[in-house]
């Protein structure tokens, strides 16, 4: 009695889950669209200085920048609730509250350590010994 335990590979390579799909030419395109917009934006801003309050340009950068990464995340990697169980989709939520405390933590330890600075330290001078 012989058992054959060889598992056929699919023609591109790797497995999928059973749940776990390819999208489909639709939602490559609207995700491209969307990451060309999305690009051209700030793009445009920051050449043309079409607002005239840094901070406000600054915002839109960066919400066009977290835009982006949701497009990319659901239109590209395809990581959703029903992908894996929703792992993948814990692991990235994890990713990125990891990412947004180094983040905090950095700036945090920046402002302090530019306020709690001696005041002689500020100028670039060497200290002054009697």
């Amino acid at each position: 009695m012989s058992q054959d335990t060889t598992v056929a590979a699919e023609p591109h390579g790797h497995e999928h889950g059973a749940d776990a799909g390819h999208g489909t030419f639709k939602s490559y395109m609207v995700g491209f669209a969307l990451s060309v917009v999305l690009t051209a934006i700030p793009f445009w801003l920051v050449m043309t200085g079409g607002l005239a309050d840094s901070r406000i340009t600054i915002a839109v950068i960066v919400a066009c920048a977290i835009a982006q990464i949701l497009v990319h995340t659901f239109c590209f990697l395809h990581v959703n609730t029903r992908a894996e169980g929703g792992w993948t989709l814990l692991a990235y939520v994890f990713t990125g509250v990891i990412v947004l405390i180094t983040i905090a933590g950095s700036i945090w330890i920046m402002y302090h350590l530019n306020t709690n600075m001696m005041p002689g330290m500020m100028t670039g001078q060497a200290s002054q010994t009697p």
